[in-house]
């Protein structure tokens, strides 16, 4: 496997890529809302100029010269030091099982080259022994807020009062008004 930063001619392959990774997970994806569908896709070609540019993206080539994975990360500033952030990562439904944690060592080391020494990502199933290799130090798991209709949809365990978690939503707090 060669893990390398990605271009252009990419585009589609990244595309197809991402595809095949939502449908593997979610096999009722194609039968989702379109705007739900396009939120989980992280491959559109906006997303895909700026993760190409951010130094800490990188597709997983196979020795056939396809694509077996992908990963998005981008560098953000936290006001006081900069952490490299991972968006997503994606895997082909028949990635050899050590692609995630070579995605993830290959993002690990462009932060570290670039002097920014903390590297954010959810510990998805993939990811897990990954984090394990680059011995990640877990604080708790990811969480994303779906503002609007995609809330009703999207993809994960849902928390709070409409879910199997613990605790008052942020919108079921802000009811009782400031």
């Amino acid at each position: 496997m060669r893990y390398r930063t990605f271009a252009e001619p990419d585009y589609d392959a990244l595309a197809a890529l991402d595809l095949a990774a939502q449908r593997h997970a979610d096999p009722g994806f194609d039968a989702l809302p379109d705007r739900e569908r396009e939120g989980r896709l992280s491959t559109r070609l906006p997303a895909l100029k700026f993760y190409e540019r951010s130094e800490h993206s990188f597709v997983a080539q196979d020795d056939a010269g396809g694509l077996a994975g992908a990963i998005l990360a981008q560098h953000v500033w936290q006001g006081d030091r900069p952490i490299v952030l991972v968006r997503t990562v994606l895997l082909a439904p028949d990635a050899p099982a050590e692609t995630a944690a070579g995605l993830l060592h290959a993002t690990v080391k462009s932060a570290y080259d670039t002097a920014v020494y903390e590297v954010h990502f959810p510990i998805t199933p993939a990811l897990e022994v990954a984090a394990g290799e680059e011995e990640a130090h877990v604080t708790g798991r990811y969480a994303v807020c779906h503002l609007g209709t995609r809330a009703g949809t999207a993809p994960g365990e849902r928390l709070g009062p409409g879910g199997p978690g613990v605790g008052k939503s942020a919108a079921a707090g802000a009811e009782g008004g400031a």
